[in-house]
């Protein structure tokens, strides 16, 4: 297969490195996605990977001097990492590992031939590998065939990489949305028997590989991958569970293909995606029927911000993007109220409730709406422009995005003659209630409100 001209440059900054290998007697290749995404044209990742017949020690010894920096935190299978400028470097030596069953970790075993270590990647379309410094495409399973083909398949037979690497089946979700490729009927099959297998795998390595399947493009056939193989059952049950219709009279749309819409019409921002993958899994719990056979899911925003919360915990989602996310599901209705009118006060509390999400809030609240009724589409857009409006106008005339009492603590204490306690936090609240419903006070008249609810509140004390 001819070599791109667009490899080039590629070419031209390894041959350095690929030097120092054939020199020294090794064989050295570039694998892995830089290869896959070469052929495909796509932009590069800053990290490129290498295979290698040398042992660690010797891969070690060839990067000191070359590299600013290396790294063997990996050295025990097989990897050595390194940094010269702005790239980095992880080269290691052919492996032929297999894992062992109910483990997380590989058995390592090391290879003197590439196609070995090919054979034990994850799909066919990353098992290719350029050999250097004069370029060689080793392709011994088809990968360049399939991606022209737009087709996953895996270089062994599924069921043994699957059982070898259980994230493989996760990972694969995120190939077929990312590069528009079709699943090889038998890696379906494999995953539709295996993905039990997941629960081996930490909570750490599904979240990180869920968070790349959310930042694609569209992730949406991937994510329809999770729930019908059954590999969500094993992380994310709420997402199936979310395959039950809204309205059984009218056959709407039901909750699961209506969640995967909006997920793929929001930005691809990391927490706004998963605020959009998790804004109804309140539903089936608060799912009840009415006279004249209507459902509905009353309190679903405040339920499913609850289930949010626990489920992001128990993948290991740091804290702020816990809280984020939860924030948002309980939020994504409020805005609904506002085709009754707002006053100034509700647009600060609103404002005040989202507080740095606030525009994820609002994308949100838009991408929500997957009705086909484009007059409902168009009057809620309407709607969402005008309440955007007055945020505008208010902000204009006020520190909008930084809603807080008119007077601080330090204040109210030495106003009143109190020490740290309850009592002063019960009056910042009360300041801070008047500066949400009134806007902004001059300091003169907060002391005069303070004086006026201290006087009404002292008899209580």
């Amino acid at each position: 297969m001819a070599i791109p001209e667009r490899v080039q440059p590629v070419l031209d900054e390894v041959r350095p490195l690929a030097d120092r290998f054939t020199s020294a007697g090794y064989a050295v290749y570039l694998v892995g996605g830089t290869v896959r995404d070469l052929l495909l044209g796509r932009p590069l990742t800053r990290d490129f990977d290498f295979t290698t017949d040398a042992r660690p020690d010797d891969i070690e010894r060839l990067l000191t001097g070359w590299a600013d920096a290396v790294w063997t935190t990996g050295k025990r299978f097989g990897t050595i990492g390194a940094k010269r400028g702005d790239r980095e470097y992880e080269i290691t030596t052919h492996r032929a590992e297999a894992y062992v069953p109910d483990s997380r970790k590989p058995d390592v075993q090391f290879s003197d031939r590439v196609e070995p270590d090919l054979s034990r990647r994850d799909f066919t379309v990353n098992a290719m590998a350029l050999r250097l410094p004069e370029p060689e495409l080793i392709d011994p399973f088809g990968g360049a065939a399939d991606l022209v083909a737009k087709r996953l398949r895996t270089p062994l037979a599924p069921e043994e990489s699957f059982t070898d690497d259980p994230l493989r089946m996760l990972r694969a979700a995120r190939f077929l949305s990312g590069y528009d490729l079709e699943p090889d009927a038998d890696l379906v099959h494999a995953v539709e028997a295996l993905h039990d297998r997941l629960e081996i795998v930490s909570a750490e390595r599904i979240r990180d590989e869920l968070d790349k399947l959310l930042v694609v493009e569209r992730p949406g056939r991937g994510l329809w991958f999770l729930v019908d193989t059954g590999l969500a059952s094993q992380f994310l049950p709420e997402l199936p569970g979310l395959a039950l219709e809204q309205d059984p009279i009218h056959r709407h749309k039901d909750v699961l293909a209506h969640t995967i819409a909006v997920v793929e019409k929001t930005s691809a921002d990391k927490v706004l995606r998963l605020a959009a993958l998790l804004h109804d899994i309140g539903k089936p719990k608060t799912r009840s029927f009415v006279p004249g056979g209507r459902v509905t899911f009353h309190h679903h925003e405040v339920v499913g911000a609850r289930m949010a919360r626990d489920r992001l915990t128990a993948l290991r989602y740091p804290h702020d993007e816990v809280e984020a996310v939860s924030r948002l599901v309980e939020l994504h209705l409020r805005f609904h109220t506002y085709k009754m009118g707002w006053t100034d006060a509700a647009v600060r509390r609103y404002v005040r409730d989202a507080g740095e999400h606030l525009d994820r809030l609002n994308e949100l609240t838009r991408c929500d709406c997957t009705t086909r009724n484009e007059r409902k589409a168009q009057a809620l857009d309407r709607r969402m422009d005008a309440l955007e409006a007055r945020i505008a106008e208010l902000r204009a005339k006020e520190e909008l995005d930084r809603i807080r009492p008119d007077l601080d603590g330090n204040q109210v204490m030495r106003h009143l003659g109190l020490r740290p306690g309850r009592a002063v936090g019960e009056a910042l609240a009360m300041l801070l209630e008047l500066r949400l419903e009134e806007g902004p006070l001059e300091e003169e008249e907060a002391y005069r409100r303070l004086d006026a609810w201290w006087a009404a509140r002292a008899p209580a004390d």
